[in-house]
């Protein structure tokens, strides 16, 4: 059995698959529920969970915050840090996926960890203007696609926020984070007022990333409480999300930019909570005169657990990355 785990802003998912690419088990929990967990709780629940002993376990592919300081996959047992440059700077931190990661590195179960694309990255170096493009997850939802059979094609990531990557010949070659263009529903770019307000100390810029996305501008509390009122017609939630849908439209128009230099315009795949909801889809489907491939929020830790069963048999490159074992 081979599993994936993605490491994701609300929540971590965990998934199974066996060497016939069938898809086994699921699981999903909130990360501050796993922080309270001790490391032998974590390896108690993905056995129990999806119904698999460890020593049946071959592989585990984790993924961990943002992945900035490896460009290759690692044993878990050779990377520094697990895998980041600082756990400080865009995001919310729990504790969940450190519990995680140092439960699977210390149960002697065979896991490699995966990168994020960065500026260190053998990616498009034009891309490397910013310091950080994706973090890992990312990748395993691209190569769950890439696994279905896409080669060329534009995925953006669209729930808490909006992260947009390129595929090319099966080879990533950039990606556009969240801090820099699209906002999602939580976390967006620092706008001018943002930056004023930083200068003047009354948030952190942290602060600011994780408060920039569309729900600042509404009355609704959290992404249930809209998507309840945009199912029912609710004008203000049915603005937020035409708005994030005309912002990932225009992402992923710019990373189409990107691979036309490669030769190819390629699919667009979406993905996330966001995108469950048909009217996202089809408005970012109007806006780019196409029909976009939608994908479930269980893709980046399906697409993790098929890159443990492909190295554990195996590749040495994923998408371009190379696996450093």
């Amino acid at each position: 059995m081979f599993i994936g785990i993605d490491h994701g802003t609300t929540a971590m998912r965990f998934a199974s698959v066996d060497k016939e690419d069938s898809i086994v088990s699921k699981l999903e929990i909130p990360r501050q529920d796993i922080a309270a967990m001790s490391e032998t709780q974590v390896i108690s629940l993905i056995e129990d969970k999806l119904d698999v002993a460890r020593n049946d376990i071959r592989m585990i592919a984790v993924t961990y915050s943002m992945g900035d300081s490896i460009t290759s996959i690692e044993s878990i047992n050779s990377v520094e840090n697990r895998g980041v440059r600082s756990i400080e700077g865009a995001g919310k931190k729990t504790g969940g996926g450190s519990r995680v990661f140092d439960a699977i590195r210390n149960s002697g179960i065979p896991a490699v960890v995966i990168p994020g694309i960065h500026d260190s990255s053998q990616t498009d170096p034009r891309m490397n203007v910013f310091s950080h493009s994706t973090s890992p997850e990312k990748i395993g939802i691209a190569y769950h696609a890439f696994c279905m059979g896409f080669k060329d094609f534009v995925l953006s990531d669209i729930s808490s926020n909006t992260v947009t990557l390129g595929v090319a010949n099966g080879k990533v070659i950039g990606a556009i984070d969240a801090c820099i263009f699209a906002p999602g529903l939580n976390h967006g770019p620092l706008d001018v007022q943002a930056l004023r307000d930083v200068d003047a100390g009354k948030l952190s810029a942290n602060q600011a990333f994780t408060n920039a996305g569309v729900l600042k501008h509404t009355s609704f509390s959290d992404r249930h409480e809209l998507l309840r009122a945009a199912k029912n017609d609710d004008q203000n939630a049915l603005l937020a999300l035409d708005t994030i849908a005309l912002f990932a439209a225009m992402e992923i128009s710019c990373m189409q930019i990107l691979l036309k230099d490669y030769g190819c315009e390629g699919e667009v795949i979406l993905e996330g909570s966001i995108v469950e909801m048909p009217f996202v889809a089809e408005k970012i489907d109007w806006h780019l005169g196409l029909s976009c491939h939608v994908l479930d929020r269980w893709s980046a830790a399906v697409g993790c657990a098929e890159i443990a069963r492909d190295i554990a048999t195996g590749s040495r490159e994923i998408l371009g990355i190379p696996v450093n074992l």
